[in-house]
């Protein structure tokens, strides 16, 4: 008798696990075609960056009273634009190892910070509205996609999307007459929020965990749709 509940039991136990298992594979085909059809609209995608021409475009400034290092450590707060960029290439890095993860937790603060520091040096009146809703759109539909990107692809789009945002950022701060210990602090926030996130990221193991990242990143994609609805009809 015994031996007959123990058997019941292992065969209930396996169809659970057969469920998890099905579950997880029909999640893992929903996220991934919603990246993979964002992804595969390259026209779309280059329309997009097109149409994120010169605009007028405000910093976004709080004081924090403490001096202007802190006042840069809370500007990531404040920017959500800035903000769902990192938090997609934490987890975009984070989805694919600990190895990866180390390099975007230093490459990418050091390309921002170069990046501020040259939009600063330059102080040109250029801005553009759609740009970070664009990247935020391709960083999400990545993560969402889960595709498997060389590690040199990873770094390169992780230099590019840090000195293009630290760009903009020093251009707006320009015009505040921000300093560089304003960009120090912004550097900062960037390379605490990618330890914090990035890590946690690479821990995860379960299917189901690694499904929530992903769905993550396709949140972030409808968010930047949303911001590049914004952009464009301010512009």
């Amino acid at each position: 008798m015994e031996t007959k509940i123990v058997q019941f039991y292992k065969r209930g136990k396996k169809v659970n696990i057969r469920r998890l298992q099905a579950f997880g594979f029909f999640s893992f085909r929903f996220v991934s075609s919603f990246g993979f059809r964002i992804l595969s609209f390259r026209p779309v995608l280059l329309l997009l960056v097109v149409l994120a021409f010169p605009g007028r475009a405000e910093a976004h400034l709080i004081n924090t009273g403490f001096g202007p290092f802190y006042d840069g450590l809370m500007h990531l707060f404040v920017t959500p634009e800035d903000l769902l960029q990192v938090i997609a290439l934490a987890l975009l890095a984070g989805l694919r190892g600990p190895v990866v993860g180390r390099t975007v937790l230093f490459a990418l603060p050091v390309s921002w910070l170069f990046g501020s520091i040259a939009g600063l040096l330059l102080a040109a009146q250029l801005a553009l509205p759609a740009a970070s809703a664009v990247m935020a759109i391709v960083l999400g539909a990545l993560v969402a996609a889960d595709k498997r990107l060389r590690f040199d692809i990873i770094i390169a789009i992780t230099i590019a999307a840090g000195f293009v945002n630290g760009a903009l950022n020093g251009m707006e701060l320009a015009r505040t007459g921000s300093g560089t210990l304003l960009v120090l602090g912004v550097a900062t926030s960037v390379f605490v929020a990618l330890a914090l996130l990035a890590g946690q990221t690479a821990s995860l193991r379960a299917m189901w965990a690694r499904t929530t990242a992903r769905v993550a990143g396709s949140w972030i994609a409808a968010s930047g749709l949303f911001m590049l609805g914004w952009a464009l009809r301010a512009t």
